[in-house]
């Protein structure tokens, strides 16, 4: 009988000193780090996803929920369903396990006595793939020594965390982040009373029928007391649980184009800028507007809005979803002409050069340019020429002959260059390539970058790259592309409402009730639409048209792209508010009188020590200027062409009155209206000079070949055209 006891003393302190001596369980942040989602998630800068993408068809597993993240109902109901004295014991319950050997010696069925803690144990065995044949009574051994382990390496807040996340709860769900979301479509912090009851009950018995869920929901029920929900909402929890189910899962696809470029196939969430309240009014918006297009021949769009400060992206759409003829392509990053968008970027360096002020007054007169590729005559969108114009007007109204002009007379090397330094990647090529055109779009930007170009002109010049990702270096690499002074005189220009009057009119879709700078573009054919603006703290930018490049059919920024664009700036500023960019030191006002009262006076903004320091002279023919032939022309004759209909076109510009013509220095006719030369053979300087005799203009030219009566030269033969 001693011997007996000593005996089982003996065992006892062996099995317990055996059940003390466990190995170390693995460590909490190495179980929530080796934790594989099977989908992978793009959550917003909010922490809520905006864009799932199955990466593992074993299982559904969303991503890790921290337990301050779980609604304290289903917590509590977990507690209460598995193991209630959880938070006392110590990873075993004696208690639970005494009742449950009495319950089976009087001859009932085995009563479960598996704490929360030995249930975790056993989901981290079968984890590490440490599964076990063996006898009913050995394995629950190693689950208490793995359960004492744990209990004395992780706090009870980490355990339970651990086990939300790992139990099954219905079919292929696995963790609470797939149970809430699949079951209920939400996230688990939103849980309710019931729902929590529901999925509470489901842990014991993951696939029992429906009637088996509701008794233990219903037992559940009465043992939480009275914060337990009424018996009607567990029967609506328990029958949206039922009839959803994992195949007609609906994942969030809000931002397609951007998970393109984020997620892995390791799966995991990637936390973004992204907002995705925003998002969803973004896409709304592109979508329907887009259809209200549809039958001019539009078929796709894409949003890009930007958080000045820190160029952080809050709203990407790649695309109009299935309005587009391809939706997977990313339209927000793809290569297109911008059309007149890029002439803020033109004037803004040309007020740094000190070329221009707001107030110099440009020629929208016929132009002719020789360039590499033939002659180049640019028309404004009306194709009417308004004379002399402010350059303030020139750029609100988005006029295209005094930009092309600007760009001549900047020099279209340095423009491009300034278009480089606020990241256009496309711009390869040197300046030549693209010739005075690129005044009005002829290089082939992204609407990414183009609304960082915007950007850059609303933080005051100062260019750095855009951000989808936060990262806890929030410095960025800035530059500084153009003066803080120009920067706030191109926006005080893109803001006024009255200067772009003359070409879109007071009321349009740029016209906002609050301070906004706004600028829109089309490209030749209207191939593509533009409109991008900015308050002080947000760039809105909007691309609409055809995936293929096909054209569309009458549609301008302002029908197709500025609706969008002012349905998501208007949402930004009733949500968040905006301001107007400040003005820096060194900008002055100063009164404008204009010559001839070519434009109203008024107050304008200058870069200091710019500003006219007396009312401009009156104008007279120092402003004359030959527009036809255009410098460099090379004219080629035919000579089975009679030459009665072979002349050369001189044409001077408006403010030529009283000047002559000059062939070689040969006085020739008064330069009025267009005048018909018959052209000889050779180079030839064509001039106009005035009544004094002073050369306003020259240009030179040269024609090859001859007429087909090669006789002496008659004047008489020229033709003056009124």
């Amino acid at each position: 009988m001693k011997r007996s006891l000593i005996a089982g003393l003996i065992f006892v302190a062996a099995v317990s000193a055996w059940l003390v001596s466990g190995a170390p369980p693995p460590d909490f942040g190495a179980v929530r780090d080796s934790w594989r989602p099977s989908d992978a998630q793009l959550l917003d800068r909010n922490g809520d996803p905006i864009h799932e993408l199955r990466v593992d068809r074993h299982g559904r597993r969303l991503a890790w929920t921290q337990l301050t993240d779980i609604s304290p109902a289903l917590k509590e109901a977990v507690v209460a369903s598995e193991d209630h004295r959880f938070w006392s014991h110590r990873g075993v319950d004696p208690v639970a396990i005494a009742a449950s050997v009495a319950h089976a010696m009087l001859g009932g069925r085995a009563r479960g006595a598996s704490t929360i803690t030995m249930q975790l144990a056993s989901l981290l065995d079968n984890a590490r793939g440490r599964t076990s044949n063996r006898r009913s009574a050995l394995r629950k051994l190693a689950q208490i020594r793995a359960a004492l382990a744990l209990e004395r390496r992780w706090p009870k807040p980490q355990i339970l965390e651990a086990y939300l996340n790992l139990v099954t709860y219905r079919g292929e769900i696995q963790g609470i982040g797939a149970a809430s979301r699949v079951l209920f479509g939400k996230m688990p912090h939103g849980l309710d009373g019931a729902e929590s009851v529901v999925l509470a009950s489901l842990i014991r018995a993951p696939n029992a029928p429906r009637t088996t869920v509701a008794i233990r929901a219903k037992m559940l029920h009465r043992a939480l007391g009275s914060a337990a929900p009424v018996q009607q909402s567990i029967a609506d929890a328990i029958a949206r649980a039922f009839a959803n189910r994992p195949a007609t899962f609906a994942r969030v696809t809000l931002a397609p184009h951007a998970a393109q470029r984020l997620l892995t196939a390791n799966g995991g969430a990637v936390r973004c800028t992204l907002d995705g309240a925003l998002q969803r009014i973004a896409i709304n918006a592109l979508r329907r507007h887009v259809s209200e297009v549809r039958d001019r021949r539009v078929d796709d769009g894409a949003v890009l809005v930007v958080e000045n400060a820190t160029g952080e992206v809050w709203a990407y759409v790649g695309g109009a979803g299935n309005l587009s003829s391809a939706p997977e392509f990313d339209a927000a990053r793809a290569a297109r002409q911008p059309g007149s968008t890029l002439k803020p970027f033109l004037y803004a360096a040309a007020l740094d050069s000190h070329l221009l002020t707001a107030a110099s007054l440009l020629q929208d007169t016929p132009l002719e340019l020789s360039e590499p590729r033939g002659i180049y005559r640019p028309l404004d969108y009306d194709r009417q020429f308004r004379g002399l114009v402010s350059m303030r007007t020139a750029l609100a109204s988005s006029l295209n002959v005094p930009a092309v002009r600007t760009a001549e007379m900047l020099g279209v090397e340095k423009f491009a260059d300034s278009l480089r330094r606020i990241g256009f990647s496309g711009m390869t090529e040197e300046g030549d390539f693209y010739g005075a055109a690129l005044a009005l779009g002829s290089a082939d930007v992204s609407l990414w970058e183009l609304v960082n170009g915007y950007r850059t002109l609303a933080n005051g010049g100062r260019y750095s790259p855009l951000r989808l990702t936060t990262s806890l270096n929030t410095r960025s690499d800035y530059s500084d592309v153009f003066s803080p002074q120009a920067a706030f005189i191109i926006s005080d220009i893109l803001a006024d409402r009255a200067s772009r009057s003359a070409t879109f009119g007071l009321e349009n879709s740029l016209a906002t009730r609050y301070w906004s700078a706004v600028k829109t573009g089309t490209s030749k054919d209207m191939r593509d639409n533009w409109c991008v603006g900015y308050t002080q703290r947000f760039t809105v930018g909007v691309w609409v048209g055809n995936t293929s490049g096909m054209p569309m059919r009458d549609v301008s920024g302002i029908t197709g792209a500025a609706p969008v664009w002012l349905d998501v700036i208007n949402y930004l500023h009733d949500r968040l508010g905006s301001d107007a960019v400040a003005r820096p030191a060194q900008v002055v006002s100063s009164e404008v009188r204009f010559p001839n009262s070519v434009e109203p006076p008024r107050r304008e903004w200058f870069i200091a020590n710019t500003e006219p320091a007396r009312l401009a002279p009156s104008l007279d023919n120092a402003s004359a200027r030959i527009i036809s032939p255009a410098p460099g022309s090379i004219v080629a004759l035919d000579p089975d062409i009679p030459a009665r209909d072979q002349r050369i076109a001189f044409e001077a510009g408006p403010f030529a009155s009283g000047a002559r013509w000059l062939i070689d220095g040969r006085p020739l006719a008064p330069a009025h209206g267009v005048y018909l030369w018959t052209p000889t053979a050779g180079p030839h300087i064509l001039s106009l000079a005035s009544r004094l005799g002073a050369k306003l203009d020259s240009v030179d030219f040269s024609v090859r070949g001859s007429l087909a009566q090669d006789t002496v030269r008659d004047d008489s033969s020229d033709t003056q055209l009124q």
